[in-house]
């Protein structure tokens, strides 16, 4: 009798640990799945920075190629988009955190980059390039003839690390578009940035008339990047590879005048 009782007792307990084991399968996988919890609150939580022509506010709205961008693949997941303006050196924490759902906003390809997150496919071209002012800019042909100046980078950015790689002088800011007020002002020589920004914010007709690009520093490719083993990743490459072929994305680049990548 008490032998049966013992088995009796074993098998509960068996099926007690089963069934907890099972919820708590469930449990990971839902929680390991982004695009249920997104699609769940309704919503994708963009982290930007602001800068023409790729995030910007205009009449109180967000607007630009990849906040157009990302509100088409929002709608494609039938969720609404929520940009949140986050301190670029902090992306990743961010991220990590869940204050926001994806880093989306000209991010350069990096090795920090696929090191941190899930990055997409290359979705748009880029180069990190040299601004100062107009009227000696054509004095700088190499980049031999711009190592004993002081450059403005956004901290955190492909900028810095291009900076540090060529020995280069800088000042750390906390975005671009300080990095062009650090010039406008004289506080530093030139500032390096990309060639989005720069097409779209300096020379005639421009907040920043009096400045012009300069040397091209590197090559690169902007992605989006989601948070390690999210499914995020796959689904959007989807989206941007269905958004290439029904020509919005192009639309989007001649738009913005951004360059996508192959």
């Amino acid at each position: 009798m008490k032998k049966f009782l013992a088995l009796a007792l074993a098998g509960i307990l068996c099926m007690g640990i089963a069934s907890c084991g099972k919820k708590a399968v469930e449990e990971e996988t839902q929680t390991e799945s982004d695009l249920a919890y997104v699609q769940e609150k309704g919503k994708l939580v963009v982290g930007v920075t602001e800068y023409k022509p790729m995030d910007y506010m205009e009449n109180g709205e967000w607007t630009g190629f990849d906040a157009e961008f990302a509100q088409e693949v929002a709608k494609m997941m039938g969720v609404d988009v929520e940009f949140v303006v986050i301190d670029w050196d902090n992306k990743f924490l961010e991220l990590d955190s869940k204050s926001i759902d994806c880093i989306w906003n000209g991010m350069t390809i990096t090795n920090e980059v696929t090191l941190n997150t899930a990055c997409s496919v290359p979705y748009a071209k880029n180069e990190q390039v040299v601004v100062m002012k107009k009227d000696v800019v054509d004095n700088y042909k190499d980049n031999d003839s711009i190592k004993d100046l002081k450059f403005a980078v956004e901290s955190g950015s492909a900028a810095e690390s291009a900076a540090e790689e060529l020995g280069f002088n800088t000042v750390a800011v906390k975005a671009q578009s300080d990095a062009l007020m650090e010039v406008q002002a004289g506080s530093t020589d030139a500032c390096i940035i990309d060639v989005t920004m720069a097409d779209s914010m300096t020379g005639a007709g421009t907040s920043y008339a009096d400045l012009a690009k300069g040397l091209s520093l590197t090559k690169e490719e902007y992605g989006i990047g989601f948070r390690k083993g999210s499914d995020l990743k796959a689904v959007v490459d989807g989206y941007i590879k269905e958004l290439k072929d029904n020509g919005k994305l192009g639309e989007l680049s001649e738009k913005y005048s951004v360059s996508l990548a192959d």
